[in-house]
């Protein structure tokens, strides 16, 4: 595993910021680390980058353990943390080549011109950071991360200040990214994570809540089931009634219905149509977004 933390706790004075925490991270494999502000999240990054200690647990970066080989984790940890610092007298490529000097990059001016290029700062290369806007100042942090070539890549809020078509460049880098890395973000954008990553982790009040894919975090959380089905022709709504499983029937006009269901009831609805000699137009189970499931679990 690129990231395996085993049973990690933070405690500070009387609070668990961390509560006997487990995630593994495979190579390759990009994870989506989503919780209310407070939750932990920063928390446990910073106890993966080597910035402050665990109070229990384990945690090892490409087999290295954070406590007992804190250098060997840093040389293969790139890390964007939420509150992007950064001298702002300092010129951008003056900075990136003060950062690429720390990791003792061989050829410092090519990997600098390379991270420029990459994260999108040609038109910026030769101002101060002071003058960049904070999106741009985002770029330069997430070129730093990059720019000794790190295994494992720890992002947080990597999009934060960013235009749309900013947030789509990055969103982009990142998936590119995450094919030859390992890569854990943290977000509030959904749609962010229904993206690009493999696998989401929903951290509550210190605890793990969620750990699976967006879809099926997302099926999880379903307490009833919405259809939209529309026929060719009209039906009666006391026959629709009796289909098994209608909870409640609502019409969308013409002959289109939104059905509300203790089950997945669209086969139902197929054989429906068939005994009674309907066609259908459109049969759709709508899906109960990452959002609404990330609400659910957080809400306590």
């Amino acid at each position: 595993m690129s990231i395996e933390v085993q049973n990690v706790s933070k405690v500070y004075g009387e609070q668990n910021a961390l509560d006997n925490i487990s995630i593994s991270v495979k190579p390759g494999e990009i994870v989506g680390f989503l919780g209310p502000n407070g939750a932990g999240k920063s928390t446990m990054m910073k106890i993966i980058t080597c910035f402050i200690p665990q109070t229990a647990g384990k945690i090892s970066v490409c087999g290295f353990d954070v406590e007992q080989d804190p250098l060997e984790v840093k040389k293969r940890v790139g890390y964007l943390p939420e509150h992007n610092p950064l001298y702002l007298d300092m010129y951008v490529k003056e900075y990136l080549t003060f950062v690429a000097g720390l990791h003792l990059v061989p050829d410092k001016k090519k990997r600098v011109d390379e991270m420029v290029k990459l994260v999108g700062l040609e038109l910026e290369q030769n101002k101060q950071i002071g003058e960049l806007s904070k999106g741009y100042r985002q770029r330069v942090g997430l070129a730093q991360a990059l720019i000794h070539d790190p295994d494992v890549l720890i992002l947080d809020e990597p999009t934060t200040g960013l235009d749309p078509n900013q947030i789509e460049e990055i969103r982009n880098l990142i998936k590119k990214l995450g094919e030859e890395k390992t890569v854990m973000m943290s977000t509030h954008i959904m749609q962010e994570v229904e993206a690009i990553c493999d696998r989401v982790v929903i951290i509550s009040q210190g605890k793990i809540v969620a750990n699976d894919t967006s879809r099926n975090i997302s099926e999880s959380q379903e307490e009833q089931h919405v259809t939209r089905v529309e026929f060719d022709q009209s039906v009666e709504e006391d026959l629709l009634r009796k289909v098994s499983g209608v909870l409640e029937i609502r019409s969308m006009g013409g002959n289109e219905w939104m059905i509300v269901s203790k089950a997945d009831i669209r086969n139902d609805l197929f054989q429906f149509s068939v005994k009674n000699n309907l066609g259908i137009l459109t049969l759709q189970k709508e899906e109960k977004s990452l959002e609404e499931a990330f609400k659910s679990l957080t809400k306590n």
